[in-house]
């Protein structure tokens, strides 16, 4: 049985102990602001954050910055992309009252945790991770340390604020395991600190982008959060379909009709092949129709609740997150320095 595997057999208990009790739990999640978040961040992730916060666990969300530059020469919009997220989350449910969300630049003391943390693995532990072999791949760029020690940044910032609970999906399971194992070998070495965090996979469909391939903001392919409706409009009619007028859920040989497809029936939550029923040999016209009705019918509330915010309430957000996110870094990393023997 492979990890994924057996992690994802633990799944039903782990849910059961989170309802029944949430107050001792606390999550850390996040992303990287490398683009405007879209409909895949929404499904993939956005929506399990709304959903523990409403049950009650702790939640942490943190906007890695400084991680955009582990694998490219620049920041880019980084600061407009942070606001843009910022907005995103709260027209999505995110409370600021009760979810913590802050920038990772913002919080000294928690990359002060990279340090010890880098001490615990080896060289060869951090070239095997997926995500540094996939990352360095797409970059076609010479490894950089960053890039390379990328699992620990992410372990400091789990641990920072000593999180127990890591919603993932498949391709970042090892980087669950790569926090419990530093979290491990920091306990024994000097004393028991941090817990040890269990992943919480989620069950999230992955939405394919408009050609098809993994909705991504590199690809171009997304529908994001922010597209007016005229902009989704035109996204969704510049998809590339085929000139077969029966509509047909085959992601193999027709890509981009299964974009679509999956695209209207996530938003539905109906599946694609009812839909490719329901439109039959109407063609690729009255697809693409279909699509962004469902899609503009269903940002339709996000959008209005996006329009209300600003840049200012996205500022004034990240001012108390990364307050409340520096105060327990703060704290967690007297605990590391005590432990090691090195308060002054």
């Amino acid at each position: 049985m492979d990890s994924f595997t057996a992690t994802a057999g633990r799944m039903p208990r782990l849910r059961a102990r989170i309802a029944q009790h949430p107050e001792r739990f606390r999550v850390l999640t996040g992303e990287r602001p490398t683009g405007r978040l879209h409909l895949g961040h929404y499904f993939g992730t956005i929506r399990e954050r709304v959903r523990l916060q409403t049950a009650g666990v702790d939640t942490f969300v943190i906007l890695a910055d400084y991680q955009v530059i582990t694998d490219r020469d620049t920041a880019g919009d980084v600061r407009e992309n942070v606001y843009s997220a910022v907005i995103d989350y709260l027209a999505a449910g995110l409370d600021p009252q009760v979810t913590t969300i802050f920038a990772h630049s913002a919080v000294p003391a928690l990359n002060q945790l990279l340090l010890p943390f880098l001490s615990l693995v080896s060289e060869a532990e951090l070239h095997r991770n997926p995500t540094v072999k996939a990352e360095l791949r797409a970059s076609g760029r010479a490894l950089s340390g960053l890039l390379l020690t990328y699992p620990v940044h992410q372990a400091a910032d789990i641990l920072f604020c000593k999180g127990n609970l890591v919603p993932v999906g498949k391709d970042n399971l090892p980087h669950v395991e790569m926090t419990r194992t530093i979290a491990r070998r920091f306990n024994e070495r000097y004393g028991d600190v941090f817990p040890e965090p269990e992943a919480l996979v989620t069950d999230a469909p992955e939405l394919p982008g408009l050609d098809g391939r993994k909705m991504s903001k590199s690809y171009g392919n997304a529908i994001e959060l922010g597209m007016t409706a005229d902009e989704t409009a035109a996204a969704i009619r510049r998809a590339r379909t085929d000139a077969d007028r029966a509509i047909t859920y085959d992601p193999g040989r027709r890509p981009g009709v299964a974009g679509l497809l999956a695209t209207a029936a996530v938003v539905l939550s109906r599946t694609p092949d009812e839909i490719a029923d329901e439109i039959g040999t109407a063609g690729a016209g009255a697809l693409k129709t279909f699509t962004i009705e469902a899609v503009n019918e269903f940002l339709r509330e996000h959008r209005a609740r996006r329009a209300a915010l600003t840049p200012d309430d996205a500022a004034a957000v990240l001012r108390r997150g990364n307050e409340r996110a520096d105060a327990i870094a703060t704290d967690t990393l007297t605990d590391v320095r005590s432990a090691m023997g090195m308060t002054y």
